[in-house]
């Protein structure tokens, strides 16, 4: 489970490349404190390097059962809003990642090449 304050932007990138490079190895969900819109910046830079994540939705942490999930990464630092039966999971990880919101498509390729690079180390982890 990839968890960000609404769910717009890196837990959806996070979710785009763990589908894609961990197809077969690990299930996978994102969701958000909050719901909110998938960003249109986030389609753009994913499509950009083969990954459509076009069809996924902004879903709120309220929906989900802690228990379902071995892993919970936060990636905004959000880890201390969480409800504490998420946090005590098998692998919990706090990744503190810059929000690229109303920000250039410069950084938004950044972001998305550091959510890229520690999910490829996750899924190595998990597998």
């Amino acid at each position: 489970m990839f968890v960000c304050k609404k769910n717009s932007r890196r837990s959806q990138m996070a979710e785009g490349f763990t589908r894609t490079l961990g197809q077969g190895k690990v299930a996978v969900t994102s969701s958000g404190l909050e719901s909110s819109h998938v960003d249109p910046i986030s389609v753009q830079v994913m499509s950009e390097i083969g990954i459509d994540i076009s069809n996924q939705t902004s879903k709120p942490l309220s929906d989900f059962n802690p228990e379902d999930y071995d892993a919970v990464i936060s990636l905004c630092g959000c880890g201390v809003n969480l409800p504490e039966d998420w946090v005590i999971r098998e692998v919990f990880e706090d990744w503190q990642l810059e929000d690229p919101e109303g920000q250039s498509i410069e950084t938004f390729r950044r972001v998305r090449d550091q959510v890229k690079e520690r999910v490829v180390k996750l899924i190595a982890e998990l597998s």
